[in-house]
């Protein structure tokens, strides 16, 4: 399968007065697994209907390996959507279901019956072939959806919310079998979530989307550790996010929160401007027994612990620090019991591990 890249330049869409998708400039590389990712109505699966035809923009351009498909029909496109619903057909058998699309192209009977075989071989369907769907568990129902897909040879693969049907044990496991397929075929993968840990672990890159705006576009490790805005910062991953105003004094950078109150910020933080929130992951923080205020290279707090949860391979605590409230993941080792509630903690997150960002 050819991989192509995919341009969308200044689109705009509304529904009568609704704005929709407001100026989306996209460019998804060749053999690209991209995924657009956002709460629900941010105008993600939107935009993903209209790469296929099923939307249309009042203003922009999409192209298709280098061709405008603007007003083009979505059975012209060569594109492939899975839909959330799977949408397979109860009474056919699984070799059916995959073969509609290519009888719909009154393709040769023995050309239909070669790419059926060979679609069923790439998801490991091959002995399910004569059964129907309602035979078949969640994750077996999904990979006919992309069988079927994928026997029309697209060149570009959409994924509305693949995974959100099926269990937490099987989403991981199906997951990993999108990956390695789409790996496997090299073929041009949108990909539409709402669930960040299915974006951070399968794309290469993701497009974060708020309100029909497209918010930041990077890797998944950009997005986690250098987030743009407050609302990237807090939609992907979980984080400490605390406004308040910087100023100089001294030699020293601080901040002062109305909620976090005013702390001392480590040497060699670079402000661009004072009209930013102070910002640090949870796993970044660490709890001392060093009572110091004064520790180079390291934000200092003091807090009380509220309450603990046990995730397994961590702790989770909530500590009040002034009137904010503090998370932190704290590694768990065995046998180790949590602190208790209303323990007094030393807390430390390295300058490395703050974030300025904006409001």
């Amino acid at each position: 399968m050819k991989s192509v890249a995919i341009d969308i330049r200044n689109i705009a869409l509304s529904f009568g007065t609704t704005s929709v998708l407001k100026d989306i400039n996209l460019h998804i590389e060749p053999g690209e697994f991209f995924a657009l990712l956002g709460p629900s109505g941010s105008g993600k699966s939107t935009l993903l209907r209209l790469i296929a035809g099923f939307n249309q923009h009042q203003r922009g351009e999409l192209l298709i390996d280098g061709k405008d498909v603007t007003g083009t029909a979505p059975w012209l496109r060569n594109v492939g959507m899975v839909f959330q619903s799977y949408a397979l057909w109860p009474h056919m058998t699984v070799a059916q279901n995959v073969a509609f699309g290519l009888e719909a192209r009154k393709l040769p009977s023995a050309d239909i019956r070669k790419k059926v075989h060979e679609a069923l071989e790439l998801v490991d369907l091959t002995g399910l072939a004569e059964r129907r769907p309602g035979q078949l568990s969640g994750g077996q129902q999904q990979r006919v959806a992309i069988a079927r897909t994928l026997a029309i040879e697209p060149q570009v693969l959409l994924l509305d919310e693949p995974l959100s049907n099926l269990d937490a044990k099987l989403r991981t496991q199906t997951r990993h079998e999108l990956v390695e397929l789409q790996r496997r075929l090299g073929l041009t993968t949108i990909f539409v979530t709402h669930d960040q840990e299915e974006a951070l672990t399968t794309c290469h890159r993701i497009a974060v989307m708020d309100q029909g705006v497209i918010q930041q576009v990077g890797s998944p490790m950009d997005l986690f550790d250098f987030p743009v805005n407050r609302f990237v910062a807090q939609f992907v991953g979980s984080i400490n996010l605390f406004s308040g105003r910087f100023f100089t004094e001294g030699d020293h950078l601080r901040f002062n929160s109305p909620t976090l109150g005013e702390v001392v910020l480590p040497n060699g933080l670079e402000l661009q401007t004072s009209e930013m929130d102070l910002a640090f992951r949870p796993h970044a923080v660490r709890f001392t027994s060093d009572a110091r205020s004064d520790l180079d290279g390291q934000l200092a707090l003091k807090g009380t612990i509220l309450s603990a949860e046990f995730l397994g391979e961590a702790f989770r605590y909530d500590v009040r620090v002034g009137q904010a409230i503090v998370r932190a993941d704290i590694s768990h080792a065995r046998g180790k019991p949590a602190l208790t509630e209303g323990s007094e903690v030393h807390l430390r997150v390295p300058s490395q591990e703050l974030r300025f960002v904006e409001h």
